[in-house]
């Protein structure tokens, strides 16, 4: 049996709006209330801790700048409409992880090799914690941007 479309549906999707403070705070609280949960039920204080700083803060300035970018003053690019929804997020997901990757590598090899701040192991943890964190706010936010700009063009 073919699948049809609920008019209503359609009406509910045009209404909704993309918000940014809404998603920056969904991308800070999402991973901080998960990571912290799991840190705390597992025991590893070093993840509970980590929930609310380096994954959830990461989380929450990736979602804050793809976000900005993505609406670029209320008129997104052109191209961001017309390629597909997958492609577009695949792109901005390899940019943000290979940003975020670099950063990671730099303050957990760079810095303390060449600064005075002394090597830690939640240095390490940033090496996983930037990538993985920007990934995820990444694809949440580029695909809720595309599912409200498709339905107002």
């Amino acid at each position: 049996m073919p699948a049809t479309k609920d008019p209503a549906s359609r009406s509910r999707t045009a209404s909704r709006k993309f918000v940014l403070w809404r998603e920056v705070l969904t991308a800070y609280a999402a991973p901080a209330l998960m990571a912290g949960a799991a840190g705390v039920v597992t025991g590893q204080r070093d993840l509970a801790v980590a929930a609310g700083t380096s994954i959830a803060g990461t989380s929450a300035v990736v979602a804050f700048l793809v976000g900005v970018w993505l609406q670029r003053g209320g008129r997104p690019r052109r191209w961001t409409t017309v390629i597909p929804r997958v492609a577009l997020t695949a792109l901005l997901v390899i940019a943000a992880v290979g940003v975020a990757g670099l950063l990671g590598w730099f303050v957990a090899e760079w810095l303390p090799a060449h600064t005075s701040v002394p090597g830690a192991p939640w240095l390490e943890r940033l090496r996983i914690d930037l990538p993985v964190s920007a990934a995820l706010a990444t694809t949440i936010v580029t695909l809720r941007w595309r599912s409200t700009t498709a339905s107002q063009s």
